[in-house]
C-alpha cells in the first residue's frame, strides 16, 4: 500500500511540476520523477527486490546494455558535422 501511495504522490508531483516554469530543468525533473517511479515498479511490483541474484543480474545486464546503446547513439549524434554539407 505504501508503494501505491508513493506512486500516486509522485504522479501528482509530476503533474504539479509540469505547471511550473523551470526552463531547461523541466525535462530533468520529469525524468527524475519517472526514474523513481519506474524503480518502484520494478522493485516491488515485478518482485525484483526479493528475488534471486540471477534475476538482479539479468536486470543489471539489461540496464548496462541499454545505457551502452544510448551512449553509442549519442556519441554518433554529437560527432556528426551538422551544417557542413
Amino acid at each position: 500500500m505504501a508503494v501505491f501511495l508513493s506512486l500516486l504522490i509522485l504522479t501528482a508531483l509530476t503533474t504539479a511540476a509540469s505547471f511550473v516554469e523551470m526552463y531547461v530543468f523541466n525535462v530533468v525533473v520529469a525524468l527524475g520523477i519517472a526514474v523513481i517511479k519506474a524503480s518502484l515498479v520494478v522493485l516491488f511490483f515485478m518482485h525484483v527486490k526479493y528475488s534471486t541474484k540471477l534475476t538482479k543480474l539479468t536486470l543489471l545486464s539489461g540496464l548496462f546494455i541499454f545505457f551502452g546503446l544510448i551512449s553509442m547513439t549519442l556519441a554518433d549524434y554529437i560527432s556528426r558535422a551538422w551544417g557542413r554539407w
